[in-house]
């Protein structure tokens, strides 16, 4: 069985949810089909929440109405022609408005705005199980709710999810399965979440449990490329790479794949295949255990990073002053992306600053602390084996002209990370892309 999520552009109107039967119909079956919500629709509840938050009831009714609209516009061009199913999606519409808006009268929590988030997915994945059944497929919808599940510590419980998803499979067999992306409970059996992007964990949480013969994750752009096709011209579109190589590119900043979606396809060796919905044609990008050989693959840039460099010429060479650094950072969760040391200062980054004041004050009884905010971590991946000469040459003479903060090399054989600061971002992809990518075609 394969798994197929789709993104909120891939859902995000009538017209693309046929697409997205169509690419369905073309699958051997049978298939679980996972659904992010419909593109702007997160974003909508998002600002809906925060109205809440600040009393702004007047932007709240605003967010509500327009997803209302988005959503009813969707079920009457899909059941056109279905008036009971039209009824009974309007009827499904009409129940998640009226919860929506029943939250204007609530105190406002954590709890409540992870409620209203996970109706984007739930309204989705609805209308499009009513499609399937204009078209007569053997169809049947599951709740991510029954069976996805993260543990006291926010991690997803596989062993619970494959027991509980298998064991809805078995009751329920269908060519079909339609469920929700992002969403899940918690170990409190609370409405939560996977965080954004969260979608393709999901696929690849589902991928795991049921032991799938390939993951697919379709977006809008044909696989994941050599570079960010946003700001440089011309990249191409990687056919093949390493589950390593793909973490790192993910991690660092590649839009088309949720970090931590590696991570589970990875362990249980279920190969990851990016596609693209407005061109099913095209090969995407496959991701597997094996890597092509080539030096360097692909470049991606992180931005909203804070570096913090910590200099103690008394304490820095003193036993356990590393661990006591880490451990501040353990204690506000707040995970460190580069890290340098020299003899006398370390320096490291983070790309969460909700608790930085405390951080900073905590760490500045080691000794003068500095903060940089808006830096850019630009990571080159590809293999980087430690004995071969001349790996460098080209990507620092691609920034001899450009200031470099940091460089991180040899923690990872799949690797080169460089911070700097954020405007110099398109220069540095644009002169990397000339100097390490110039001429070549589109390859694995």
């Amino acid at each position: 069985m394969k798994v197929l999520k789709f993104g909120g552009t891939s859902v995000g109107s009538a017209e693309r949810m046929r697409s997205v039967a169509s690419i369905i119909a073309q699958e051997q079956k049978p298939l679980m089909v996972v659904l992010s919500a419909m593109s702007g629709v997160t974003n909508r509840l998002v600002d809906l929440s925060n109205a809440l938050k600040a009393g702004h009831l007047g932007l709240a009714r605003q967010a509500v109405a327009d997803i209302e609209q988005k959503h009813r516009q969707a079920a009457e061009s899909l059941l056109a022609e279905s008036p009971a199913l039209l009824q009974e999606a309007l009827a499904y519409i009409a129940d998640t408005i009226q919860l929506l808006t029943s939250s204007f009268a609530m105190p406002w929590s954590i709890e409540l705005e992870k409620i209203l988030l996970a109706q984007g997915e739930l309204l989705s994945t609805h209308l499009f199980y009513f499609y399937t059944r204009t078209l007569n497929w053997d169809s049947r919808l599951l709740s991510a709710l029954s069976f996805m599940r993260t543990d006291e510590h926010n991690e997803p419980d596989i062993n619970y999810i494959r027991r509980e998803l298998l064991g809805q499979l078995e009751a329920h067999p269908a060519e079909v399965y339609i469920t929700q992306g992002y969403i899940c409970r918690n170990a409190k059996d609370q409405i939560d979440n996977l965080r954004r992007g969260g979608s393709d964990y999901t696929a690849s949480l589902v991928g795991a449990a049921i032991g799938a013969e390939e993951v697919q994750i379709w977006t809008d752009i044909d696989g994941m490329h050599n570079n960010d096709p946003r700001i440089v011209p011309d990249t191409f579109p990687l056919r093949k790479l390493s589950f390593d190589e793909a973490a790192e590119l993910a991690y660092f900043g590649a839009k088309i794949l949720h970090p931590a979606s590696i991570l589970p396809a990875q362990k249980y060796k279920i190969p990851v295949r990016l596609l693209n919905t407005m061109e099913p044609q095209a090969p995407g990008t496959l991701i597997t255990d094996e890597s092509v050989e080539r030096d360097i693959k692909a470049i991606a840039a992180k931005d909203g990073i804070t570096a913090i460099k910590i200099k103690s010429s008394r304490m820095l060479l003193a036993y356990g002053f590393l661990r006591r650094v880490f451990e501040v950072f353990e204690r506000y969760r707040t995970p460190i992306d580069m890290i340098t040391t020299s003899e006398v200062a370390v320096s490291l980054t983070i790309d969460d600053d909700t608790h930085l004041d405390e951080i900073v004050k905590e760490l500045q009884a080691f000794g003068h602390v500095e903060v940089d905010k808006e830096q850019t971590i630009v990571c080159i991946v590809g293999n980087f084996v430690a004995d071969k000469p001349g790996v460098g040459v080209g990507i620092f003479e691609a920034l001899r002209n450009i200031p470099l903060r940091m460089i991180s090399y040899g923690g990872s054989p799949h690797n080169i990370s460089l911070l700097l600061d954020t405007r110099y971002k398109k220069e540095a992809l644009l002169s990397l892309n000339e100097h390490l990518f110039k001429a070549e075609p589109a390859r694995s």
